[in-house]
């Protein structure tokens, strides 16, 4: 794989950092884009090119992109939309102003980079736009409605640009992780309490004895819960395989509730779901 090139967004930690690892390891030339510029620098440290890009910061996605493509001398092989944040919390309780930054980030900004790399994939003629979905793209949490809706959305925005690029030498695909080793909880705690009045909710409660202790206890291994190398494995087919596949399920819940959508009644999976919760 000499040679091919790939943004990353989110590569902080987690899922995006392992995959820039991994793909480096392949050799791939990989630009390692992170929020903070902080983690920028530690990354360059690593050997990375590492791109500041905030998906809430549209100036910041054109300077990361054109840093990029002064680089490779005007090319992109492939793009991996990653970064995202949660904003936990019963949707009752949950300002939209709440949902409109998740959505600049989760969402919006995802289309506006999406956007600026499809030109450069057409002129080139071939390119990869893997997005990074979730098993809560295709089945409903309680306490993440925030962050549901807008992996619902990604999905939806994701299979109409997958069958609009048949026409082109571009292949779009969708990565639906479950629960994968990260800081995505750590991370959302400040945006939870900017967001969420809970004592002042009626289901105060229930936030006591279910989303709080989920919040700040101290970090445990959720049930099927794999390392971010398995999403890895996952995106490196879809990024060197011929003919990849539309989808790529990761992790046991991911493929049980693929399979119980098709399967099941609305109200036996809402009730399946909220015994889970």
């Amino acid at each position: 794989m000499t040679g091919k090139s790939v943004l990353i967004t989110g590569c902080s930690s987690g899922i995006g950092y392992d995959a820039a690892h991994g793909l480096r390891a392949r050799g791939w030339r990989v630009f390692a884009a992170c929020r903070q510029e902080a983690d920028c620098e530690r990354l360059r440290g690593e050997g990375f090119e590492s791109p500041q890009l905030d998906y809430a910061d549209e100036d910041s996605m054109r300077r990361a992109l054109d840093q990029v493509l002064e680089a490779t001398g005007g090319t992109l092989d492939a793009l991996y939309n990653n970064g995202a944040f949660a904003v936990p919390g019963a949707l009752e309780d949950l300002p939209t102003g709440a949902l409109r930054e998740i959505y600049e980030a989760n969402l919006f900004g995802w289309h506006t980079l999406t956007r600026a790399v499809i030109p450069v994939m057409r002129a080139q003629g071939h390119g990869r736009i893997v997005n990074c979905s979730s098993v809560l793209g295709l089945v409903p949490m309680p306490w993440r409605g925030a962050y549901v809706s807008t992996k619902f959305a990604l999905e939806g925005l994701t299979d109409v640009l997958r069958i609009e690029m048949r026409d082109t030498p571009i292949k779009v695909i969708l990565v639906e992780p479950g629960p994968i080793t990260s800081r995505i909880r750590a991370n959302s705690v400040p945006h939870f309490e900017k967001w969420v009045d809970w004592q002042a909710s009626p289901r105060r409660t229930q936030y006591e004895g279910s989303l709080l202790k989920r919040l700040y206890a101290a970090p445990s291994k959720d049930t099927f819960e794999l390392p971010p190398s398995a999403v890895t494995r996952k995106l490196i087919h879809a990024l060197e395989h011929r003919n990849p596949r539309p989808r790529y399920y990761v992790t046991f819940p991911t493929h049980l509730m693929g399979r119980l959508r098709r399967l099941l009644p609305t109200r036996a999976l809402d009730a399946l779901i909220d015994r889970a919760r």
